[in-house]
């Protein structure tokens, strides 16, 4: 078995090692070692600038690639949020289309490199290159981030570069390459390109490569392992939007309810919410602390016409809003139909059928009145501050102005459509260019060459999510389940759930998990996944919980701290 890092030097800054060869008679190469391409020059960092990528080393069809730049960068700060020193690469992949946007990417190369490789993923509609010197999805800040671990880390922008609407600017969908570049394309044509870059560099290719991925980022993790299995060892995927299609046509459901006349709760409402249900539903996996952890049975016993908070009625006498002391029917009817599902009266190529709903109850939609620092996200990724209206505002719900930049720009191609009168459930003559895009946005749920191969699979979603939802998560592992059988799917993968933490950041418990060392050593080691403890960075600072295998949640034992995951067995 490999061990889990081979650490190698890079060229000196200025200096090219010679061959391969000479390479490996300064320390030798064994079976933990990179692979070494014979016969190849290791490229000093400078030396790489200018590098030309051809066509022929890209899987999918392009125009070849460059570096752009490359230039040595120090080591910088201490323990683990230390950043050694490295070598960053600037570069672009060149489309076919000569009016289609290239693929701009960036690779870090560590001078003390452990013979791995990983690549992020983006988010929303992408458009900006992830941070090669950042971390994976939920990494905690006591544990070094893969650069800091010696990983040669890479990325892009996915082919198209946004403009004032940043991950919500959809322009890019009016290029028919660029929109299979979104879906996918865009995944191996940076993958292939980083490998020739890194093997250039170091004379060797990476032994390990992992992808590491959130929201989109997690689709782009579970459609590349589908579609390029020999590319990947292992993958990391927090709140995965798999099918996108499917999700923006769910997301644009909600959006319409909740512009309907009086039905969008402002931040007062949206906290009487959260609180009647946490009241209803907290105690139900044995303590009080603030978490429901039991959502399946939170969202079958709550009802927002009949719940209570404080001892008064959720819902306005009669139903007319008079207030913020309660919600109105129609506020109640927005909300109920972002619980429930979206249902397709129409064909996708995808073959997917429907949306599921969104863990409302218990979630933060937005509470605007919370001090911490982590409010304006968590707002800003729920329900905004500004009812969704044509034209659309940037302060609507995120999903609003994602979707309705997805139905100007790649449904109807035409930025000026009233993007609230397209029906999600019956687009009528829409419906045939929505099924074309689920093809190349929705992903396969077949990953089984992946297994095949040895890949490992690590999957996570916070119970909170109503951007994502967690029950479409929940969907594609009972899939994995169905097509594979149980026990074929926990021998390389894993699906956990969070309680109280939402899309990428919660105010109620931000989650903190070492899911790279437990990737590294379920793939390089073979010890899979046992006992994974996940801890809150907000909420209550420093409680942990521990990560139950789904369908299994965490319940108290009925003794001990409520702050520590020892405390709480899972149950199901």
């Amino acid at each position: 078995m490999r061990e889990p890092y081979a650490i190698g030097r890079a060229p000196l800054w200025g200096c090219v090692i010679a061959t391969a060869a000479m390479l490996a008679a300064c320390g030798g190469h064994d079976d933990d070692d990179p692979d070494p391409d014979d016969g190849v020059a290791a490229l000093s960092c400078e030396a790489l600038a200018g590098l030309s990528v051809p066509a022929t080393a890209i899987g999918l069809p392009t125009s070849g690639a460059s570096v752009s730049s490359a230039a040595p960068v120090a080591a910088a700060g201490s323990g683990a949020a230390m950043t050694p020193a490295h070598c960053l690469v600037a570069g672009a992949i060149a489309p076919v289309d000569p009016a289609a946007p290239a693929i701009r990417f960036n690779v870090a190369l560590p001078v003390e490199w452990n013979g791995k490789a990983m690549m992020f993923g983006g988010g929303g509609f992408n458009g900006t290159i992830p941070n090669v010197r950042g971390n994976v999805p939920a990494g905690p800040t006591d544990r070094p981030t893969p650069i800091g671990r010696g990983y040669a880390t890479f990325a892009s922008d996915s082919g198209h570069q946004a403009n004032e609407y940043g991950s919500q600017d959809g322009a890019w969908g009016l290029n028919d390459e660029a929109v299979d570049n979104f879906g996918g394309d865009a995944l191996k044509k940076t993958h292939d390109a980083a490998m020739h870059i890194i093997k250039a560099h170091y004379a060797a290719g990476p032994r390990r490569t992992y992808f590491a991925g959130g929201s989109t980022g997690g689709r782009e993790a579970l459609a590349a392992v589908q579609r390029w299995p020999a590319d990947w060892d292992g993958a990391i995927a927090w709140y995965p939007a798999w099918n996108d299609a499917a999700a923006l046509l769910g997301g644009h459901r909600a959006s319409r309810a909740l512009s309907r006349p009086g039905a969008y709760p402002d931040t007062p409402k949206r906290k009487l919410v959260y609180q009647a249900a946490v009241e209803a539903c907290d105690a139900l996996d044995g303590v009080q602390d603030g978490l429901i952890s039991d959502q399946r049975l939170c969202n079958a016993r709550f009802d927002p016409m009949t719940a209570t908070v404080g001892g008064a009625p959720l819902r306005c006498s009669g139903g007319a809003d008079t207030g913020d002391t309660c919600l109105s029917d129609a506020q109640i009817e927005a909300l109920q139909v972002m619980n429930t599902d979206t249902v397709f009266n129409f064909s996708l190529a995808s073959g997917e059928t429907h949306y599921p709903g969104y863990n409302v109850w218990g979630a933060d939609l937005g509470i605007t009145s919370n001090p911490s620092p982590l409010q304006p996200v968590v707002t800003f990724l729920a329900l905004g501050t500004t009812q969704p209206v044509m034209p659309m505002p940037r302060t609507a719900p995120y999903i609003s102005v994602l979707v309705d930049q997805w139905i100007k720009y790649s449904v109807t191609r035409d930025p000026t459509f009233d993007s609230l009168q397209l029906d999600p459930e019956n687009p009528g003559p829409w419906g045939p260019r929505i099924s074309e895009l689920s093809r190349k946005l929705d992903t396969s749920t077949d990953i089984s060459a992946f297994a095949a191969r040895g890949g490992k699979l690590l999957l996570a979603h916070g119970l909170s999510d109503v951007l994502v939802s967690t029950r479409a998560t929940e969907e594609y592992y009972q899939r994995l389940q169905s097509q594979m059988g149980a026990e074929r799917v926990t021998s390389f993968a894993r699906y956990y759930e969070v309680p109280g933490y939402g899309h990428a950041a919660s105010t109620t418990f931000n989650a903190a998990w070492d899911s790279l060392t437990a990737l590294e050593q379920w793939v390089e080691q073979g010890v899979s996944p046992a006992n994974q403890v996940v801890a809150d960075t907000a909420g209550v600072p420093g409680r942990t919980r521990p990560l139950c295998d789904y369908p299994q949640w965490p319940r108290y034992k009925g003794s001990g701290d409520p702050n520590l995951a020892a405390s709480f067995a899972c149950a199901q």
